[in-house]
């Protein structure tokens, strides 16, 4: 239940090769993914007793988490799982709204929102009892002082892009030439209730919880606003002793192992029941045992279809699920980002630059088939950069990258990329090495991804690990975020995109999660229309949703893998597991049976 978009470890493709060895005795066990519930309830009263224990919950990951409690400053998924119970969902921290089973905002959160097309604004108003779980008030600062992080220059923050420009005043902050932003406005004090964004123009995906126009959660402007801005990645404040505004407050932390929580006292909302939860990581490779033993009540982050024939055996777990808003991709390195603009330049003399050359290692590669295979029902071939999740905007008639390697020759061919011995060579006639660069994940994903470069290997590309294996998860992404790097010309990663479909923030030309430094005109034009006036009328947005989708495919500097369905096995003892984004009170709600 991310509502915002964050880099993710590569979990969802946990399809297995098929010269891999079962490890299950039951490997052909697979589901029906629209029979999957996001809820689940014991039968029987509470138990008391039990409540007064601890909820134990696995974060399944293969590295640590890197620690970051602020929601505008974290760029991972695993930082917002450890963190939840600081909110109001699993994913969630510090949110503002409620929202229904669609992401659409309603009242009834911490805050309400109003959106006026007729004056351009957008007020939020929080309610009166909202508090911080130091005792603190949350204010109308709170809300405004996220906008400073993300958009100063200075900041660590990778959330901005020109879609919050739209707030007026906000692009002159970003350049330096302003001191505050002037489009905010709070009627009431820095210590009040109420907040007015001015803006160039209302946006339908403003509805929306987690868009990328105005942000949805607060940050506690008192107890950090000692911190520059430029160092609050590494305060205390954010590392060690957060403060939330959610059912539970965080009692301590193992950084990149384990958080602890107890009830919040201050929450304005429904007291949480159990009395404690912990939150541990534990790997993809580990996690069927330690769920066979016992050790969690449910999951954090993602499961992925390889564990699911071992998992759903067990007698004392029931599975939930959900349509999943994360995908697999493949990104080429095009270029790099200008630190002195922000904005993406992309190179027309990166080694990855000829599209016919990008085309063709996207139809070489077989996904489709160890996906149906080995995904158990739970993962599927992508066909575009928005998951159907979005089923509104999503085009499920654009074909995607079928496997075929003879198209996947041709195109090499008509590029120049010809073969000379056993590999092919750029068309200036130099030899032509590719560096892959990959996660360390589960032994499956891992297989995988070999699979894949044999591909590759198989049409004349000298395709090679970068640094020669998979890397660990935050060093992988450390290179990754660089506004330069030669160490990876195509690498395989994982979005989880959040509440809204607006793409900007991934692939916007001043986007710092557009890794690939992909930046042209028309993709510029395509995504501003996705929310300009006209976008208002569906059918509009929808065509335009489309071609943008299709524009993405043709240019193949991002190409989907794989989509999954977000599956959880729950403890059959836990009452009141809901994780459809209508239950703003998960972690209140949760209670032990007899």
């Amino acid at each position: 239940m991310n509502k915002y978009r964050k880099w993710a470890a590569m979990v969802a493709m946990t399809v297995v090769p098929l010269t891999l060895a079962a490890c299950s005795n039951d490997q052909n066990a697979t589901v029906n993914p629209n029979k999957l519930k996001p809820s689940y309830s014991a039968q029987g009263s509470s138990d008391s007793k039990a409540n007064q224990g601890t909820l134990k919950l696995a974060e399944v990951n293969n590295s640590p988490f890197a620690g970051i409690s602020s929601p505008t400053l974290s760029t991972n998924a695993e930082d917002s799982d450890v963190f939840s119970p600081g909110g109001e969902q699993p994913g969630s921290v510090n949110s503002l709204f409620k929202t229904d089973s669609d992401y659409k905002i309603i009242d009834g959160g911490m805050a309400n929102q109003r959106i006026d097309r007729n004056r351009q604004t957008v007020t939020i108003t929080l309610r009166k009892n909202a508090k911080w779980s130091n005792g603190s008030p949350v204010t109308a600062k709170d809300i405004e002082y996220p906008y400073e992080i993300i958009a100063n220059p200075n900041t660590k923050s990778q959330q901005y892009s020109s879609d919050f420009e739209n707030i007026k005043g906000m692009a002159d902050y970003h350049a330096g030439t302003a001191k505050t932003i002037s489009g905010i406005e709070m009627p009431e004090g820095e210590n009040g209730k109420k907040v007015v964004i001015h803006v160039d123009r209302v946006t339908p995906s403003m509805q929306y919880a987690g868009n990328s126009f105005i942000w949805g959660s607060v940050e506690p402007y008192a107890y950090i606003k000692d911190v520059p801005i430029d160092k609050l990645t590494s305060a205390p404040q954010i590392r060690k002793k957060p403060i939330f505004t959610g059912p539970y407050k965080l009692d301590s932390m193992v950084q990149g192992e384990s958080t602890s929580w107890s009830p919040n006292k201050y929450y304005y909302g429904k007291q949480a029941k159990i009395k404690h939860i912990n939150i541990q990581v534990v790997s993809s490779n580990n996690i069927a045992a330690a769920l066979k033993a016992k050790k969690y009540d449910f999951t954090l982050g993602g499961l992925g279809a390889s564990n699911y024939p071992d998992v759903s055996k067990l007698k004392d777990y029931k599975i939930t699920g959900n349509p999943g808003n994360s995908y697999n991709y493949f990104g080429f390195n095009l270029g790099h980002m200008d630190p002195k603009t922000n904005q993406q330049v992309t190179d027309p003399n990166m080694k990855m630059s000829n599209k016919k050359l990008r085309q063709a290692m996207m139809y070489a590669i077989d996904v489709n088939t160890p996906a149906k295979k080995f995904g158990h029902g739970l993962t599927a071939r992508g066909n575009t950069l928005i998951p159907p999740i979005f089923k509104d905007v999503h085009d499920k008639n654009i074909k995607g990258y079928n496997f075929d390697q003879k198209k996947a020759e041709k195109l090499l061919d008509e590029a120049g990329y010809k073969k000379k011995g056993k590999w092919r060579t750029q068309p200036n006639g130099k030899p032509l090495e590719i560096n892959f660069g990959v996660m360390q994940s589960s032994k499956t994903v891992e297989a995988t991804m070999d699979s894949y470069v044999q591909n590759w290997r198989k049409i004349g590309l000298n395709v090679k690990y970068a640094g020669g294996k998979p890397m660990e998860m935050n060093s992988f992404y450390e290179a990754l975020q660089a506004p330069k790097q030669d160490k990876m010309d195509i690498y395989a990663a994982s979005w989880s995109v959040g509440s809204e479909p607006t793409p900007t923030q991934l692939y916007g030309a001043d986007a710092a999660y557009n890794m690939g430094h992909f930046s042209t005109p028309e993709n510029t034009k395509l995504l501003n229309s996705l929310n300009n006036e006209q976008s208002w009328n569906k059918n509009y947005r929808k065509q335009q949703y489309s071609k943008w989708q299709r524009y993405m495919n043709d240019q193949a500097a991002y190409v989907p893998e794989t989509y999954r369905t977000d599956w959880v096995p729950v403890n059959s003892k836990l009452k009141n597991y809901n994780s459809d984004a209508a239950n703003n009170q998960f972690w209140s709600n949760l209670e032990f049976t007899k």
